[in-house]
C-alpha cells in the first residue's frame, strides 16, 4: 500500500540516503529509492514502547542481546531502511553504531498515520531478513498485539487481546495486560 504522504525526495540511492541522513536533524526512512519523512510519535506510543523494551532488557540483560528503541536503523535485504520502535539484536557481529541488519525480534507500535505502513510495506521488508524470529505489531489505544511468528516453511499470524507474548530469541514470556497497565 502507498503511502499517504509523498516522500521528501526520490530517486535516491542508499548512498546518498545515509549521507543525508547523517546531516539531517530529523529522522527519515527509506524504501524504494524514496526518502519519507517519520512522524512524531505520541507520549502513549513511546510508553509503550518504553514498557515492553524496559521488559525485554530486564529478562536478557545476560544474553548478550541488544534492546535498540527508535533512534537505530534497520537495513532490510531490500536494502529499505527504518526505524523501528523496539529491535533486538543478538548477533555480535551486527556492530555498526547506526545500522542493524541481524534482528531477531523487531516490535512496530501502531498509529493512524503508521498502522498501514507497518502492516504493508515494512512487514513485506522485514520479512525478508533471515534472522528475523518475529514481528510484534501493537495497538496504541486498546490491548492487542499482532504476531507474526517465523516458522518452518513461512509465517503463522496471531492476534491477541489478552493471553501471554512469548517472545524468541530474549525467551520472554510477558502478559499482554502487563505491557498496558502501567499506561493508565
Amino acid at each position: 500500500m502507498p503511502r499517504s504522504q509523498p516522500p521528501v525526495k526520490s530517486e535516491v540511492s542508499v548512498e546518498e540516503y545515509l549521507a543525508m541522513e547523517a546531516r539531517a536533524s530529523e529522522r527519515h526512512e527509506y524504501a524504494h529509492g524514496q526518502v519519507f519523512a517519520m512522524a512524531g510519535g505520541s507520549e502513549r506510543h513511546n510508553r509503550l514502547a518504553f514498557e515492553l523494551a524496559m521488559a525485554i532488557a530486564q529478562n536478557s540483560r545476560d544474553s548478550g542481546c541488544r534492546v535498540l528503541i527508535s533512534d537505530v536503523k534497520v537495513q532490510t535485504p531490500t536494502s529499505a531502511f527504518y526505524y523501528p520502535d523496539i529491535m533486538v539484536v543478538c548477533d555480535a557481529s551486527d556492530d555498526h553504531p547506526y545500522i542493524k541488519r541481524s534482528p531477531c525480534l523487531i516490535v512496530e507500535v501502531l498509529s493512524n498515520s503508521t498502522l498501514d505502513i507497518d502492516r504493508g510495506e515494512k512487514w513485506l521488508n522485514y520479512q525478508t531478513i533471515p534472522s528475523l524470529q518475529m514481528y510484534v505489531l501493537l495497538e496504541q489505544d486498546t490491548i492487542r498485539a499482532e504476531v507474526f511468528r517465523r516458522v518452518e516453511g513461512g509465517w503463522f499470524y496471531e492476534r491477541f487481546e489478552s493471553g501471554t507474548l512469548k517472545l524468541p530469541c530474549v525467551d520472554l514470556e510477558i502478559a499482554l495486560e502487563d505491557i498496558y497497565s502501567r499506561l493508565g
